[in-house]
């Protein structure tokens, strides 16, 4: 079995973090409703996972260049 590399290892968690962040993206403009069991999970939550997801993937992809 071939071992995954630091590039490829930061480049699949950044695809990860901004595939993410765009669907939350996606949830605030398109005001889809996200429900975990019985909990509707507020918008100001997919605000924040937004960013953070953002962060993280901006991160990751920056960690991978060098």
């Amino acid at each position: 079995m071939r071992q995954m590399t630091q590039k490829t290892f930061t480049a699949t968690a950044g695809g990860i973090f901004a595939l993410v962040a765009v669907l939350h993206l996606l949830r605030l403009l398109l005001g889809w409703e996200a429900v975990i069991g019985n909990w509707y999970v507020p918008a100001w939550l997919s605000w924040l996972v937004l960013a953070l997801g953002g962060l993280l993937a901006y991160t990751a992809f920056t960690l991978r260049g060098k």
